[in-house]
Formats: structure tokens, C-alpha cells, sequence
């Protein structure tokens, strides 16, 4: 009992850091969401197909900027117990003087760009602005991480939440102004801009010295495993919008960039509060075995609770949800949005083993995971890109994400000695409970409604049986969600 007193005794301040991290995280995507779904919404009614269809063939390069600026040096300071300011300061000049060559690179590239996709010259002087972007973020790299590390998060919300009001009001402003495509870029880049100015202005970090090649090499082997991951997964996950925007057309570009954007506002923001919460936590537990599977089985099913009815709700609501935002416009969209909202529950649980596999150091296996997945994807494009369906091509990829997550879970579960069937067994109640919603918010959306009220009945009827479920089966997931929000424990005696 006295054992048992003492580690409880320990872990509190471990887990009050852990709670208020999550909580901060979780406002930080909470409020960027709806500020970002507020002026997605407004752009969304003024700007045109085409012209969400051109920035969107922008992001597939911008994408891979930004993977290159980054170099995989982030994350590979998460994982490392104790960086110095000499490996922030490495990593910082590292990534600048990338991102400013990248720049170049495709600032003389762009009329390329251009022909790549039917030839459009509006793409030349848009990408020469947009990629400003990319070099902004690599100068908040270090200045986030270093938050992060400390698992003091606050900053990085606020500075989000100051840039998504100031840059979605320019971007607003533009569109109504009848700038179309520019609003959306100028938007992209003031947003990236006021973050990064913020997390200097209030950081109290400068670089010490220039590049250290011992500090290089200490986050190197991690920061290549993960670049070379994130290279191959920005590869496949952009090779969608290169395809539809190069052998399709602009319009079903701009379809497929809407459905996405959406279905991303709830899986991605899950991955980014997951990754930022809980990484450096599972990073100081990382020599020992026992702790460290106490913590997969915990996270585990914290995850799976929020997860299986955010994405499966999402899907179930996606018609009434698109015609309150946006009418009829986007219709075309409503499918694929559907169809990427579930396959979000896999991107999320494969980011998920794949950071249990970064706080392990185990960077090689990153890689390993991101082949298989990327396999699967080449595969599922081969088969279904000749039939000219946009539909049938995001169901490949839907395909593609389960087959992944079937073959990253044994490798997970063997790498961490934690059995495949509780792994799976972690997250089947949640599955279960979040199916039983979806039923309930089918048959609740049946009653003939206006869009907006349909809306909210299923919302508020999903939302209502998923919490009487957890609450009649006993899981303490509930009562811990709210413990971390609100960041109060219950002292055991």
C-alpha cells in the first residue's frame, strides 16, 4: 500500500502537467476549429470551385515545403529527453536556411507548376506568395517545440487563436472584395505570419550559436526516420489532389479540397492535441516497459472514446451539416466528405501507434509503417483512377487506410510487447457505443426538417445516447475527460 501511495505521490505532478496540457491543446483546436470553420464557411459561399481548385494544387507543393523545412528535426526534439539550447539553436538554423533555399527553388519553378496543372498561369504569381508560408512555419518550429517539450502549451494556443481571428478577417475581407483565389493565399500567409511573431514576441528564446554537427547528429537518426515518413505520407496523401487536379479537372479539384478540408477540421485536430499532449509524456516513461504499457492502455481507450463518435458522427451528419453551411453549392462534396470522415478513424489510430513507436525511439519503424501504408495507397489509385470517378477513388482510399491500420497494428503491439487483441480490444466498446449513436442519429434525422434544425436534433440525440451509453456501462473514461479539461483530480486517500 505504502508502494502503491508513493507512485500515485509521484506521478501527480506528471499527470496535473498532462491534464493541463490536454486542456490548453484541446481549446487551442477547439476555438482555431470554429474560427476556421466560421471563415471557411464565408469563403466558401463567395469563392468559386475553381478557384478553391487552384490553391488547392498549391498545397500539394506546399506540402512537401514544409515536410523539407521541418526535416523531421521537430519531432525528433520531442522525443529526446533532455535537448540543450544547442540542439534548439541547430535545429533552428537548420530549418531556416532549408526553407528560405525551398523557397527559391519554387519560386522559379512556378511557371512548371503552372503547366503541370491544365496550364493555368493564375498559379505563377499565387505560388510565388503562398509559399511564404512554409518559410514562416519552419521559424516557429523550435519556439513550439520548446513549449511543448515543457508541456506549457498556453502560448501556443493563444498565438494560434490571435492568427486564425486576424488572417480568416483578410481573407474575409479579400473575398467579399471579389479577389478570389488571393484571398485564400493572403489569408495562408497572414496566418502563418502573426502566429510566428507571437511565439517570438512572448518566446524569451534566441539561437546561441550556428549549426553544431554534435547536435546534429543527435537528432538526426530520429529526424530522418521521421522525414523519411512524412516525406512518403505527404507523397500519398497529396497524390490525390495531383491526380484529380491533373488528369480531372480544377472544378473537381476544388470538390475534393472542400470534402477533405472538412473531414481534416476533426481528424487532424485529434492526431495534433494527441501528439502534442501526450508524446512528451510518453517520452519520460520510455525505459520502462510496465509504465509504458499502462500508459498505451490508457491513452488507448482515452482516444478511442473521443474519437470513434467524433469521425463516425461527423459522417452521419454530413448532409444536414452541408446544406446549413453552404446550402446546395457543394453538394458534389457531401459523399466524399462522408467516405474521408470515417477514414479519418484510421489516419488518427496510425498516427497514434506511430508516435507510441516515436516515444519509443523507434524511428525506423516509422518509416516502415508509413511503406505499407503508402503501398496500399498506390495500390487502391491503380485500381480505381481509370473509372473517372472522384467517389470511387476516395473509397479506394478508404480502403487503403483500413488495410494499413490492420498491418500497423501487429507491428505495433509486437514492437511495445502489448498483445494485438488488446490493442483492438482497447477500443471496441467505444466502437460499439459510437455505432449504436450513429443509429440513433439516422433514425433522428429521418423527421422531415429544415437543414439547421435536422442539425441539432441529431447532435443533440447522438450526443445524449453516446453519454447515457458510457454512463450505464461504467467506463471512466467519462468523468477522466472532464477531470482533464477541467484539470481536476479527485485526491485518493
Amino acid at each position: 500500500m505504502k508502494e502503491q501511495a508513493s507512485q500515485e505521490q509521484a506521478e501527480a505532478p506528471l499527470k496535473l502537467k498532462t491534464a493541463r496540457t490536454l486542456k490548453w491543446n484541446t481549446i487551442d483546436r477547439l476555438a482555431s476549429q470554429v474560427l476556421y470553420g466560421v471563415v471557411g464557411v464565408v469563403l466558401a459561399n463567395v469563392v468559386s470551385q475553381e478557384e478553391f481548385g487552384l490553391v488547392g494544387a498549391l498545397i500539394v507543393f506546399q506540402s512537401f515545403a514544409i515536410i523539407f523545412a521541418d526535416s523531421g528535426f521537430g519531432a525528433a526534439l520531442l522525443q529526446r529527453k533532455d535537448p540543450t539550447d544547442e540542439d534548439y539553436s541547430t535545429v533552428f538554423w537548420f530549418n531556416l536556411v532549408v526553407s528560405v533555399s525551398i523557397y527559391w527553388t519554387l519560386w522559379l519553378c512556378a511557371p512548371l507548376i503552372a503547366d503541370i496543372f491544365q496550364g493555368d498561369r493564375r498559379l505563377i504569381p499565387l505560388s510565388k506568395v503562398m509559399f511564404l508560408t512554409f518559410v514562416f512555419n519552419a521559424l516557429a518550429i523550435v519556439q513550439t517545440n520548446r513549449l511543448m517539450k515543457r508541456m506549457d502549451v498556453k502560448m501556443i494556443a493563444v498565438s494560434n487563436v490571435i492568427a486564425q481571428v486576424a488572417g480568416g478577417a483578410l481573407g474575409i475581407g479579400l473575398a467579399l472584395a471579389g479577389y478570389g483565389a488571393w484571398a485564400l493565399v493572403w489569408q495562408s500567409v497572414a496566418l502563418a505570419g502573426i502566429k510566428t511573431g507571437i511565439l517570438w514576441a512572448t518566446g524569451r528564446w534566441l539561437p546561441t550559436c550556428w549549426i553544431k554537427k554534435s547536435s546534429l547528429a543527435k537528432v538526426w537518426r530520429i529526424g530522418l526516420s521521421v522525414f523519411c515518413s512524412s516525406m512518403l505520407n505527404t507523397v500519398f496523401l497529396s497524390i490525390y489532389s495531383f491526380v484529380i487536379g491533373a488528369f480531372y479537372s480544377l472544378r473537381a479539384l476544388g470538390v475534393y479540397t472542400q470534402a477533405d478540408k472538412w473531414s481534416k477540421m476533426g481528424c487532424a485536430s485529434l492526431s495534433q492535441v494527441l501528439t502534442a499532449s501526450f508524446v512528451p509524456l510518453m517520452s519520460r516513461v520510455q525505459d520502462s516497459a510496465e509504465d509504458f504499457r499502462r500508459y498505451v492502455r490508457k491513452i488507448n481507450r482515452f482516444t478511442a472514446f473521443i474519437l470513434f463518435p467524433a469521425m463516425l458522427g461527423l459522417a452521419v451528419v454530413g448532409e444536414p451539416l452541408f446544406h446549413t453551411l453552404f446550402g446546395h453549392k457543394w453538394d458534389s462534396a457531401i459523399t466524399l466528405f462522408r467516405i474521408l470522415a470515417v477514414r479519418g478513424v484510421f489516419v488518427v489510430l496510425v498516427s497514434l501507434y506511430g508516435n507510441y513507436m516515436l516515444a519509443k525511439g523507434f524511428g525506423r519503424r516509422l518509416f516502415v509503417i508509413e511503406v505499407v501504408k503508402d503501398v496500399a495507397i498506390a495500390v487502391a489509385i491503380v485500381c480505381t483512377v481509370g473509372f473517372g470517378d472522384v467517389a470511387l477513388l476516395v473509397w479506394g482510399q478508404l480502403f487503403a487506410s483500413l488495410v494499413t491500420y490492420c498491418v500497423v497494428v501487429v507491428m505495433t503491439a509486437r514492437s511495445l510487447g502489448y498483445p494485438v487483441a488488446r490493442m483492438t480490444g482497447d477500443l471496441v466498446p467505444f466502437l460499439l457505443a459510437s455505432l449504436a449513436m450513429c443509429g440513433v442519429c439516422h433514425f433522428a434525422g429521418m423527421m422531415p426538417l429544415p437543414s439547421m434544425l435536422r442539425l441539432c436534433v441529431e447532435i443533440i440525440s447522438g450526443g445524449a445516447a453516446y453519454v447515457i451509453i458510457m454512463k450505464i456501462c461504467g467506463f471512466p473514461e467519462l468523468p477522466e475527460a472532464a477531470g482533464y479539461l477541467f484539470g481536476r483530480f479527485r485526491k485518493r486517500r
